[in-house]
């Protein structure tokens, strides 16, 4: 094939990562395609959620006032729910919105708009094509197969989400064990905007953003998450597949449960259901990032498992764009020096091990082993729920001293002093 009917790069999938690579690299000068198997950008995608999105004033600046977000994110709760009861940390910070940290987002309208970007750059978006496999010439990966439909290109960097069907196809990784996989359950819900600033606390185009664990998944390893939008509300589960597959439960039915409990039907009361789906969510954290190259080939996003659960942050999309910023970044000297062999792939990796992105996943490289930990979602609520009640319930009997207090509330929990002494030091460890 002549090189003037060569492609620069075939990007696969039009989500955040991709369609920032994309950007990058056509803004750059290079001839991209990005392949989208949903009938448009977005169209496929249910989720949405927190996006700190910092990283993306280096890619679109003044990223929060042009792009569709929602809410720019000023609180912040996190609970430990039991049955009839909540213990959480409230934090809001007027800083956190000046310059904005994160904001909420409907990944429907925020990827429509970052492929609108990138077409204005040069790139051209082809929705509704499904890529079946790579062509390879030995090594080399040269093309993609669309179909009956070739595409040949110089380079090919994987966006293709969680499952990333491209890198199991081109002998990168097998299916991620269950483990390392969760399953999240969402309810969007309509409310007017005042409704949502007043159960809130919120003004203007301020957001809040809590999670949950405990009750909230009853007891199943995972988290319960509650966001705003501008006029609705994102409520819903996230449930690691190997402990929902041992609790003998339906995601729908631990799903209905949250949005049933005491503490969190008055937010949506009087709601209307706009959307609900499901989606898988890497949890492996960094030990899902292996194998991310191969001579001709780059794998970003969610398909590279950049995703951290820190217990008090759930983050992705951040690190996805870093992640697309990295391997754009080593893409473009591949392409000026026509070098796409393994050590020029491998630029990618090293650059992203330079940034937050790299420095993040090691910090947090041991987090899955703090959330393995049962006692987190099972015990650590009920104890503090009733040392709580103890304190606030004046019942006219002769009060004691805090830490009588917590000693009486140790003793009637299931947690011995040697494994709360521990449990402590990994989460100061961890976190």
């Amino acid at each position: 094939m002549a090189d003037d009917e060569l492609l620069d790069v075939i990007v696969i999938g039009a989500g955040i990562a991709g369609s920032v690579c994309a950007y990058q690299l056509a803004k750059a000068g290079h001839q991209v395609a990005v392949l989208e198997r949903g009938a448009a950008p977005g169209a496929k995608n249910l989720s949405g959620g927190v996006f700190y999105c910092r990283v993306m004033d280096h890619v679109f600046p003044g990223f929060a006032q042009t792009a569709p977000v929602e809410r720019r994110i000023v609180r912040n709760r996190v609970g430990f729910m039991n049955e009839r009861s909540l213990v959480s940390l409230d934090y809001w910070d007027a800083r956190l919105g000046s310059p904005t940290n994160a904001v909420t987002v409907r990944r429907a309208s925020l990827d429509a708009w970052l492929a609108e970007q990138s077409e204005q750059a040069g790139a051209i978006v082809m929705p509704g094509v499904r890529v079946d496999s790579l062509i390879t010439d030995g090594a080399q990966v040269t093309g993609v197969r669309a179909g009956e439909d070739e595409m040949r290109a110089r380079l090919v960097i994987a966006a293709d989400g969680v499952s990333s069907f491209i890198s199991q196809a081109a002998g990168l990784r097998n299916r991620a064990p269950e483990e390392q996989l969760a399953l999240g359950v969402k309810s969007v819900i309509a409310l007017p905007a005042e409704a949502i600033a007043q159960r809130f606390q919120l003004s203007g185009d301020e957001g809040a953003a809590y999670t949950f664990v405990g009750d909230a998944t009853q007891g199943i390893a995972g988290g319960g998450f509650m966001y705003t939008n501008t006029a609705s509300i994102s409520v819903g589960v996230v449930l690691r597949l190997d402990d929902l597959k041992r609790s003998g439960r339906s995601s729908s039915e631990v799903h209905d449960h949250l949005l049933e409990h005491p503490a969190i039907a008055p937010y949506i009361a009087g709601g209307e259901l706009m959307e609900y789906g499901c989606h898988l969510i890497a949890e492996g954290g960094k030990a899902m990032q292996h194998d991310l190259t191969r001579p001709g080939l780059m794998v970003i996003g969610d398909a590279a498992g950049f995703t951290l659960n820190t217990g008090l942050t759930i983050r992705g999309m951040d690190l996805a764009a870093q992640s697309a910023i990295s391997a754009a970044a080593a893409a473009d000297r591949a392409l000026s020096e026509h070098d796409f062999s393994q050590v020029a792939m491998d630029r990618y990796p090293a650059h992203y091990e330079r940034t937050f992105l790299g420095a993040d996943m090691d910090t947090y490289a041991r987090m899955p082993r703090l959330l393995e930990n049962r006692r987190v979602y099972a015990s650590y609520g009920p104890l503090l729920a009733e040392l709580l009640h103890d304190v606030y319930n004046l019942d006219t009997t002769p009060r004691r001293h805090l830490r009588a207090t917590a000693r009486k509330a140790l003793r009637s929990s299931r947690i011995s002093p040697r494994s709360l002494a521990q449990d402590a030091i990994d989460a100061i460890r961890l976190l």
